[in-house]
């Protein structure tokens, strides 16, 4: 693994991609590049299809032993990879931001949600158990004993974003390992490096631990790589994590496979007439703008009620010129440059869209020395892509409503339904909002950012199916299994 001067932790890896229990060659290699300024971070292993299908081997011929390993194994591997992240978190969040050209502060909150996504796997491991049933509740179930257990799903392929390569990943090892499952990693091909380190040292943990380390593997590559994993018949799931329009043609590749997808959104933030608004400011600016606007729950759309738009916009005015836009390495910035050119090519022209048809631009909307700008625009119409799809960039759409019947109608007028939020003072604001938003998860009072790694996580409509969260991601790897059992005989 060759790497320019900085990021200290791909000296520690093997050449070569962690397939079976060893390093093996990779078909290529490619140069990841430093968005920021495009210095060059390192060379990272480029596999290809035949490096899929030998990765998926290998993790059928150890599932049997990885569903038998004990539970004892299974989280002091899962601890052992959070202690090998938590002596080196410096080194972890420098890599992070060197690959991901997120700001410094983003990748600091990624370390820890990732520590704590292992930690909580570890732990759930001692809860994965199963249940008595009361098979008497008809004559014919009279004298039978009934219980049922959770079996692993088999293989799980694991794909990430690029956005958080290092707690998504986790979000795909922990879970599998925990569960008992054999899992290839695949991480986004702009961001392979902490996802590889992250493979390594869990790897080796698990080995000190007693299991295979063929139980976790990583391919990197693009496309073919994908295909390669999804489509093999042999696995048990797929766990995706990226784009809507990706996720929807694994669903369909890999029928009737098992697939998780955590897709995007364009999270909608409600302003009801009795909310404290100057909050609500705050939460527009640090919800839309933290990861550069790279989050799929960010704050894209912020829906307010008439009573209190100019309050809020005059609000919002006094907030923007003190966003820090500028070096991801330093610990004050807050928007930076997007993952890579085309990313940022297709924001800028998204924005110049909605003003042609009639947006207007309250700030930023422009890109300035390679990075957006901080954008607020008001009153985008239907059918632009920055109020309709996913922006994935720091933009900020703003558009009045009459009352919050309105507000909640326009936030469900969507495709995605993945997080929103309300800001209010009245409960039963709250309780509706709650109720009606269709959504995968409401927060009240705080940005629709807001993820704990231990609560259900995952949308609904086009913003994907199954949940993520250690306990609830390991309930989707595993199958019941129901044992019926009549303990005496009775012979004619």
């Amino acid at each position: 693994m060759s790497r320019a001067d900085g990021p200290s932790l791909l000296a520690e890896l093997p050449d070569g991609l962690p397939i079976g229990d060893g390093w093996v060659p990779a078909a290529g290699a490619d140069e990841v590049h430093f968005p920021y300024d495009g210095s060059l971070v390192g060379r990272a292993p480029v596999g290809d299809a035949a490096a899929a299908t030998r990765a998926v081997d290998a993790a059928l011929a150890v599932r049997d032993e990885v569903g038998r390993l004990p539970s004892h194994v299974r989280r002091a591997a899962l601890m052992g990879a959070h202690q090998a992240i938590a002596s080196r978190r410096e080194d972890v969040e420098h890599l992070l931001v060197l690959e991901t050209g997120k700001p410094l502060v983003d990748c600091r909150v990624e370390v820890d949600r990732t520590l704590l996504t292992l930690q909580t796997a570890a732990e759930e491991v001692a809860r994965l158990h199963g249940e008595t049933v009361p098979l008497d509740l008809l004559p014919s179930g009279d004298g039978l004993l009934g219980f049922w257990v959770r079996k692993p799903i088999g293989v799980v392929v694991g794909i990430a974003g690029f956005n958080y390569p290092l707690l998504l990943a986790a979000h795909k090892l922990a879970p599998s390992l925990a569960a008992g499952c054999p899992v290839i990693a695949k991480p986004a091909p702009q961001t392979p490096l902490a996802t590889l380190w992250l493979a390594h040292v869990l790897r080796e943990a698990l080995a000190e631990a007693g299991g295979p380390r063929a139980a976790v593997q990583l391919v990197t590559g693009g496309p073919d790589v994908g295909v390669a994993l999804t489509t093999d018949r042999r696995i048990g799931a797929v766990s995706f994590t990226g784009s809507a329009e990706v996720g929807h043609r694994i669903a369909r590749d890999a029928a009737p496979t098992k697939v998780l997808l955590e897709l995007g959104s364009n999270a909608a933030l409600l302003v009801a007439q009795d909310a404290d608004v100057e909050a609500a400011a705050d939460a527009v600016v640090r919800g839309g703008y933290y990861a550069s606007g790279q989050a799929c729950i960010s704050v894209q759309r912020v829906i307010v009620v008439d009573a209190v738009r100019e309050e809020l916009l005059e609000a919002l005015s006094g907030r923007l010129d003190q966003i820090v836009v500028g070096d991801p390495r330093d610990a004050s910035t807050r928007v930076s440059a997007l993952i890579d050119e085309r990313s940022r090519v297709r924001v800028q022209t998204w924005l110049d869209d909605a003003v042609t048809a009639g947006a207007t631009v309250i700030s930023g909307g422009s890109t300035a020395d390679g990075i957006v700008a901080p954008t607020v625009l008001l009153d985008v119409p239907d059918g632009q892509a920055v109020w309709d799809e996913e922006v994935f960039g720091p933009v900020v759409a703003v558009r009045s409503v009459p009352d919050l019947d309105a507000a909640i109608a326009v936030a469900n007028a969507s495709r995605y339904g993945l997080h929103a939020s309300v800001y209010t003072a009245s409960l039963s604001t709250a309780f509706a909002a709650i109720d009606r938003l269709e959504v995968g998860g409401v927060v009240v009072n705080d940005v629709p950012g807001f993820r704990s790694d231990v609560m259900p996580y995952g949308g609904v409509k086009d913003s994907g199916a199954g949940r993520e969260g250690p306990r609830f991601a390991m309930e989707e790897l595993t199958v019941t299994r129901m044992a019926v059992i009549r303990p005496t005989t009775t012979k004619d």
